[in-house]
């Protein structure tokens, strides 16, 4: 790994600091977990499609820039800097998109990547069930073939972004005999088909950020199952790949986070009495540095034909549990002033933090509970045998 950036790199950097600093809102978003903000986010998306800035890494034809992976995390850096929106089509541009890369039909990407890159269509993403949250192999809702066509029938729980997406992608259950990680496929439905009932989830502030999504007798054409018959669980790994170990948490989201993190402890030093809250801070810092060596080293492992493989695991313990110290850090820094809701006048400038704060909760569950991938990380890297 070359930590030394080319001349055509910075050039490029160059590029997208301009671009975004002549592009980016200038009053920030709602948030996009409200039919307001979910349109704002939704504008964001065309924009950056309009100057092929949705996912670079994408090939031209599909509205990206057919950049390597150096010039992706080279993008973020920038797009985090300069503070422009979160993406409300993550899991669709940073999930889904690279895994229709791998395993789609020509017609597939032809129908499904160019309006994903372009924000008119909005993925949600439908796992888990009641029954099966990391345990996937334990999903039940069913996909039976007539047909042209299947017929789904089952429920999926904790949905991001389905209250206001527009399609969900889904495992299902097509061949109703098989056990555990056998007989699954991946499947996208759009979510105003006949039969689909989306009930939101309400998080610690209220906003619907997740849903519930029920199938009745659903009815999709069996061109929307990606890959074979049964081949979702492998289908499902490699985008879960995609989720621990790079494309979903760049390090650049960290490394902005623990600068601000830096800036709000000098501003409030002097009425720091608990030296561990320095610690803590220098931590992050540090943490956040390696976790971006670590990603670059992974990015030119890539390039030079190599895999993710459960080394993501340790990747997505990592930066999940480095976003909550992080969060916690700045609530020991902030007092009472950090329980206080972002429009709460009082909140002044930090009131963002108790936003990142209830949202770094979560990122010990989604993506794969950190108890699993310590699972998997005993048994596959480890090679500990199982209990």
């Amino acid at each position: 790994m070359d930590l030394i950036y080319t001349p055509e790199q910075n050039a490029f950097r160059k590029e997208v600091r301009a671009w975004l600093a002549a592009n980016i809102p200038a009053k920030p978003l709602a948030s996009f977990d409200t039919q307001e903000g979910f349109e704002q986010h939704r504008a964001w998306e065309k924009t950056l499609a309009k100057g092929n800035w949705g996912m670079v890494t994408w090939p031209k034809e599909y509205g990206g820039r057919g950049c390597n992976l150096i010039e992706w995390l080279i993008f973020e850096e920038e797009y985090y800097r300069a503070s422009a929106p979160l993406r409300v089509n993550q899991n669709g541009i940073f999930l889904l998109g690279p895994t229709l890369m791998e395993y789609g039909t020509p017609a597939q990407k032809e129908r499904f990547i160019t309006k994903m890159a372009s924000g008119e269509e909005m993925w949600a993403q439908g796992w888990s069930e009641p029954g099966a949250g990391s345990d996937l192999a334990a999903i039940r809702s069913k996909a039976i073939r007539q047909g042209d066509e299947y017929v789904l029938n089952g429920q999926k729980v904790w949905s991001t972004r389905a209250v206001f997406a527009d399609w969900v992608f889904c495992i299902f259950r097509t061949d109703p005999a098989s056990e555990r990680h056998h007989g699954l496929s991946f499947i996208f439905v759009p979510l105003n088909a006949p039969g689909v009932t989306v009930r939101p989830i309400p998080q610690l502030d209220g906003l619907p950020g997740f849903a519930e999504i029920f199938f009745d007798d659903v009815r999709v054409p069996v061109e929307n199952r990606l890959g074979d018959e049964g081949q979702g669980w492998n289908i499902a790994m490699s985008t879960a790949g995609f989720e621990r170990g790079l494309m979903l948490r760049s390090p650049a989201r960290f490394q902005e986070t623990a600068k601000r993190l830096v800036k709000l402890y000098r501003e409030h030093s002097n009425d720091i009495l608990d030296l561990s809250i320095e610690d803590a801070v220098v931590k992050c810092y540090m943490d956040a540095e390696a976790y971006a060596l670590s990603t670059y080293q992974t990015a030119s492992r890539l390039m030079k034909g190599g895999k993710i493989g459960s080394e993501s695991s340790v990747n997505k313990i990592f930066w999940s549990e480095l976003d909550q110290l992080m969060h916690e850090t700045a609530m020991n820094i902030l007092g009472w002033r950090a329980e206080l809701w972002p429009q709460s006048p009082a909140a002044g400038d930090v009131g963002h933090w108790l936003d990142g704060f209830l949202f770094a909760q979560s990122g010990p569950i989604y993506a794969g509970t950190n108890e699993i991938q310590r699972n998997i990380i005993a048994e596959r890297l480890l090679g500990m045998p199982r209990k």
